[in-house]
């Protein structure tokens, strides 16, 4: 049975589709086969695998007004071990048409259940609201992954989310657990990130991620060229880090070493020393994890202020010898 994770923040601009399209790209190379399902009516995650906006195409909106197999969605991307459901502006629709729908909630995981058989991993990128789109994404999950940027406005709208994946619990999906929080657009030479990484850190314990993913311009370049980072540049750091991510996710709910999963990495759309770079660049660090918390600190009120007092170590700069003047 396949594990799903929702990519989820109500936040917009926090790095949710990259996440949803390199997540699975990097799950995806590790021989695990993977599904992304695109349910942002922006479509950002079906044209950033190279996919263009054809709404005559089978979408997620088919799914979610049963319309249409769920087996005829799914269309093959670059990636041997990635496929995709993809989305269409007519999603956003949706919201209107599922309010007098009977069994709203519960449209997208009928979709899915037919799938989770065939899929190792499946993704879901949702969009910035915490609508009925998203509502049926987290209906759907097994897991709620959220991507954040370590600012303090961020600390408040995170609040909101888990106070949903509470009642949602309650309600539909008892299930629903938080897979981890990873901080996006990361920058660790500032105060702020290490106030407010700290500060999660207080808060969600193991839940936040090991792995940041750091600020990097060939992670905003490769959707314009409709590839995930894995495939436009694995050498970058954005791609890396994704990968490093990946092998931290797939230790939660696999037994055997990670390492030997990536390890045995698919052979890209790229020359054959590709794949090779990027597994040996996944093996390179080990997993940490903080001490274990209990779960239902994942789904209390955040404090929103954190302590100031945390200072950047600043690496010195070596002094340069002075010339010899005997000369």
């Amino acid at each position: 049975m396949g594990h799903v994770v929702a990519v989820a923040n109500q936040k917009g601009g926090v790095g949710k589709t990259t996440t949803a399209i390199n997540l699975a790209s990097s799950f995806s190379a590790a021989e695990v086969n993977t599904l992304l399902v695109d349910c942002d009516p922006q479509s950002n995650a079906t044209s950033g695998l190279g996919l263009s906006k054809d709404p005559a195409r089978i979408n997620t909106y088919d799914l979610l007004m049963g319309s249409a197999n769920p087996v005829d969605a799914v269309h093959k991307t670059q990636l041997e071990q990635l496929w995709l459901i993809p989305s269409h502006k007519n999603l956003i629709g949706a919201n209107i048409e599922l309010v007098e729908a009977e069994q709203r909630e519960f449209r997208l995981r009928v979709a899915l259940d037919p799938l989770r058989e065939r899929f190792q991993f499946i993704v879901l990128d949702c969009p910035p609201a915490l609508d009925l789109l998203t509502l049926n994404a987290l209906v759907a999950a097994d897991s709620v992954l959220i991507p954040m940027q370590a600012e303090y406005f961020a600390l408040e709208g995170i609040s909101e989310l888990l106070h949903t994946v509470g009642l949602i619990r309650n309600s539909f999906n008892p299930r629903l657990e938080i897979e981890g929080v990873v901080l996006t657009m990361f920058d660790e030479r500032t105060n702020l990130a290490q106030q407010v990484t700290a500060e999660l850190r207080r808060f969600f314990g193991e839940k936040l991620c090991q792995t940041s993913i750091p600020r990097n311009i060939r992670l905003a370049e490769a959707p314009s060229h409709g590839k995930p980072a894995l495939l436009y540049d694995p050498h970058s750091k954005g791609a890396e880090s994704y990968i490093r991510l990946a092998k931290e996710i797939i230790s939660h709910h696999f037994a055997q070493p990670v390492a030997e999963a990536v390890a045995t990495a698919t052979e890209v759309v790229e020359p054959a020393e590709t794949t090779s770079e990027v597994t040996a660049v996944a093996e390179e660090q080990p997993i940490a994890v903080d001490p274990v918390v209990e779960e239902d600190q994942a789904f209390a009120t955040p404090v929103e202020t954190a302590n100031h007092d945390t200072a950047t170590n600043v690496e010195e700069m070596t002094p340069v010898p002075e010339m010899d003047r005997t000369a």
